[in-house]
């Protein structure tokens, strides 16, 4: 029998779902907030320059991908798990797996960083390398294989609610914010953050951050739809974490959500990761230093109370040496 919704519920799930798909509600962040308590740094804003520096590089793994991959993991129990990854997912789900006694394996493209391809194998996964075009189909085919659960890097809605958690701390922690900066990759960073900010405080201004050489998410929002950009291009870029296309599930959260999209030039990204380390002590990976490229670059106005996500630090040594 069909069920019969009140008019006004009937309305509210109309509005959470676009193209048949539900979206990340401040409900779902809430919850996960609770499931990844046991893991999870409650990271701290650093104050740098006039801006709050949210310090996702401080946590257990090094990136803020812990909360969407424990979260996952927490609220699914898989009997074990798989997933495709640029090192900081993969490496994430490799820990929450080895929490829960979980099998996990994960598939990398080539010209991952060694420093996260080392941390996914320290974890216990089994780390599998593939071309950068076959990650997904590589991991698709275990599934099938082995009998594994994927646990996308940002394509699934417990995934985007672990990392919407760190718009609550934000919230909380910050209430009188006016801007947020976020990477954006496969968007579920930014889905989930977006997503908690306008729940908490819809007049807060939330702003994505990506490459000029990997800005597909701007181009597929100008567009009204995604645009899928060939790894021949993304893999120009030193954010060796942003190389990634929206999914129609992120798509749909960034359109609703998020208040437009800047770029920045390599340069640019080099130059926020020294003075991130010059003036807040603070190591960024170059995918974790693009939201604050936005602002030292002017292409974000100063003067507003902002907060930065620095999504994460795993960067190689030799790379790091070359840019400080």
């Amino acid at each position: 029998m069909r069920k019969i919704l009140p008019r006004r519920a009937a309305r509210a799930d109309r509005e959470r779902r676009v193209g048949g798909m539900r979206l990340v509600e401040i409900a779902d962040i809430r919850a996960a907030a609770d499931r990844i308590t046991p893991v999870v740094v409650h990271t701290p804003l650093v104050p740098m320059d006039g801006l709050w520096i949210k310090a996702e590089s401080l946590q257990r793994v090094g990136s803020f991908k812990i909360r969407g991959a424990y979260n996952a993991v927490a609220s699914l129990r898989p009997s074990g798990v798989v997933t495709h990854s640029s090192g900081n997912h993969g490496q994430a789900l490799a820990y929450a797996a080895r929490e829960f006694g979980v099998p996990c394996v994960v598939v990398v493209p080539e010209g991952t960083p060694r420093v996260k391809a080392s941390a996914i194998e320290r974890h216990g996964a089994e780390l599998i390398v593939v071309p950068p075009e076959q990650r997904l189909s590589a991991a698709e085919k275990l599934v099938e294989e082995r009998g594994l659960t994927m646990i996308p890097p940002y394509d699934h809605p417990a995934v985007i609610a672990g990392q919407g958690t760190i718009g609550l701390e934000i919230a909380t922690e910050l209430p009188d914010v006016e801007l947020v900066l976020v990477p954006v990759s496969g968007g579920g960073l930014a889905s989930g953050i977006a997503a908690a900010i306008k729940a908490s405080s819809p007049g807060v201004q939330v702003l994505g951050v990506e490459p000029e050489l990997a800005a597909d998410a701007a181009e597929s929002l100008a567009a009204g739809r995604p645009i899928a950009w060939e790894p021949a291009r993304t893999f120009r870029t030193i954010a060796d974490g942003l190389r990634a296309d929206l999914s129609p599930l992120t798509f749909a959260h960034l359109r609703r959500h998020l208040d437009g999209i800047v770029t920045v030039s390599e340069d640019e990204i080099r130059q926020a990761m020294r003075h991130l380390f010059g003036s807040a002590r603070l190591v960024a990976e170059p995918s974790g230093a693009v939201a604050t490229a936005a602002v030292l670059s002017g292409k974000v106005p100063a003067g507003r109370r902002t907060v930065v996500i620095l999504s994460g630090g795993n960067v190689d040594a030799d790379l790091y040496r070359q840019v400080i």
